[in-house]
């Protein structure tokens, strides 16, 4: 007997291989995170299939499915089997329907274990959804500085040390600025951006915070969750700054490593002809054709991104914590302790009376 599994019950299974048997299509605009993708229609299949099912009558457009899917099965079988042996194996579809149901009949005919998701993707990205409704259970501490000074290097840290640091441009695929998807393929849709905000949470639960840099609501072509966002505004505001200096060198040794990025960049660069006017962007170009990437990058710094988030490159009491990052071993540990002492602990003084404590 196939076992039946809801979504709140997946997330007791010890590494669950999950497999969503639904199109290509429709796995690639959401699915959920980790999951293999194992067909059973592929896109003009299932179109075919709907369009009999629609313009005929579902019996016909069962019989096609089937016509379709028993040439595929021993494929599938051992697919699947193979994919067993790494961990308790649950399959779905959209709504835990008939495609679901048939593989995983075929699949228990053979002996091999297997889970079928009650509800399908459909009950996962409702428990999405219900979860970014309310209010999120934890304090948010946020990162905030002008472009280059490392805040995506400083969580990256953060989090090999086991801190709760979320890289919320990682998850969008995009550095969120107008250079911002340079070398980042293609962004994910809304609803899999959430599905992958979601389970990082999920990881991350048992701690009292989360660590994120400072973005706006929208990081390229998706949207922080309204409820998300507001925990980002209301919680502890950290300032991060380092030299003119050591953020030119951090752009161009980041930027430069994207195949083909002084062309992309110059593209990108006439995105901002309504903002700096054609003679300040024609300056620009001038210095990235003629190889001077310091000095543009410095300009782009200076008269752009510097005036747009017009943070403080400086000490400043206007923040709970600020952290200078010329040393950045040294920062990091400071930020660490802070972290520790300060935010980890309930009802820490920070938060209570808005004590300042600096990395400097």
């Amino acid at each position: 007997m196939i076992k039946e599994i809801n979504v709140e019950e997946l997330k007791s299974l010890d590494h669950p291989i999950l497999v969503d048997v639904r199109s290509e299509g429709e796995f690639a605009e959401a699915t959920i995170p980790g999951s293999v993708n194992l067909p059973l229609l592929d896109n003009n299949e299932r179109a075919e299939v709907g369009t009999t099912y629609t313009q005929f009558s579902p019996n016909l457009a069962r019989e096609q499915g089937l016509r379709i899917i028993s040439p595929k099965l021993p494929d599938l079988v051992k697919k699947v089997e193979q994919l067993s042996r790494k961990g308790p194996l649950v399959l779905f579809c959209w709504r835990g329907g008939m495609r679901s149901k048939s593989l995983a009949s075929v699949v228990e005919l053979m002996g091999i274990p297997v889970y079928r998701l009650q509800g399908g993707y459909k009950a996962y990205r409702n428990q999405v959804v219900d979860f970014f409704k309310n209010k999120l259970p934890f304090q948010v501490v946020v990162l905030r500085g002008n472009t280059g000074v490392g805040k995506t290097e400083l969580l990256g840290q953060l989090r090999a040390d086991g801190y709760p640091a979320i890289d919320l441009e990682k998850l969008a695929n995009n550095r969120g600025s107008v250079f911002g998807a340079m070398g980042l393929g293609d962004p994910p849709s809304q609803k899999k951006f959430e599905g992958l905000l979601y389970e990082e949470l999920e990881l991350l639960s048992k701690f009292p915070y989360i660590i994120v840099e400072c973005e706006s609501k929208r990081i390229g072509r998706v949207t922080l969750p309204t409820s998300f966002f507001t925990a980002m505004q209301e919680g502890t505001q950290m300032l991060h700054y380092d030299s003119l200096e050591n953020r030119v060198q951090r752009l161009l040794k980041e930027y430069t490593a994207v195949p083909n990025a002084l062309q992309e960049i110059e593209v990108a660069l006439l995105r901002l002809i309504k903002t700096l006017g054609h003679v300040k962007v024609g300056e620009l170009r001038t210095l990235l054709e003629t190889g001077q990437l310091d000095v543009f990058t410095k300009r782009l710094l200076v008269e752009y991104y510097d005036k747009l988030y017009a943070y403080p490159n400086e000490p400043t009491s206007e923040y709970t914590f600020y952290l200078n990052y010329e040393e950045p071993l040294k920062a990091l540990r400071e930020l660490e302790c802070y972290l520790d002492e300060k935010v980890a602990q309930p009802g820490g003084k920070s938060a209570l009376f808005g004590v300042r404590y600096s990395a400097k």
